[in-house]
């Protein structure tokens, strides 16, 4: 999975937890309850998921500007606004519960069998190369151009019940 859709499943989580209609993050209404759902889904996806701004502002259609600013302000909206800090609570118990459930890979060489047992395949000339990580733990996978959406898929088949992320190198 990449980033962008780690936090599009946060922001999906969010709008689930507070009974908001999918996709309401992007909205461009400036109502109470959607800035308190943003800062939060930004704050949990910049902390505990290490995404980058221009991703998060990508997807909930603002500038990366405005994740500074969740980031700031998070301690003191935390302290002193009652809204931010149950809504924070709900969603981050909710994102945590979530997360809990997913395994990681401990070992580069089991990932690496893993995956080739389970569907993935290498190509010997490669042209393209998916690194997977998982936990503390990278693993590259040599695949081609014309067999690279393939292996794409296959690697998010094996690795459904397992937190990690790819990056196309």
């Amino acid at each position: 999975m990449t980033a962008e859709d780690n936090f599009k499943k946060l922001c999906s989580l969010t709008t689930r937890v507070l009974g908001l209609p999918d996709g309401a993050l992007a909205l461009r209404s400036r109502k109470r309850p959607l800035q308190v759902a943003r800062a939060v889904a930004g704050y949990i996806g910049r902390t505990e998921e290490d995404i980058h701004r221009s991703i998060i502002g990508k997807v909930l259609n603002r500038d990366r500007s405005l994740i500074y600013h969740y980031e700031y302000t998070h301690k003191k909206n935390y302290a002193t606004c009652l809204v931010y800090r149950n809504t924070f609570n709900k969603i981050y118990k909710a994102y945590k519960d979530i997360g809990g459930t997913k395994e990681f890979f401990l070992d580069k060489d089991f990932m690496k069998r893993y995956l080739l047992k389970n569907g993935v395949k290498e190509t010997l000339d490669p042209d393209v190369f998916l690194e997977v990580t998982s936990g503390q733990i990278k693993c590259i996978i040599k695949t081609s151009y014309f067999d690279f959406s393939n292996q794409l898929e296959n690697v998010n088949l094996a690795l459904q019940d397992y937190h990690y992320t790819i990056k196309i190198i």
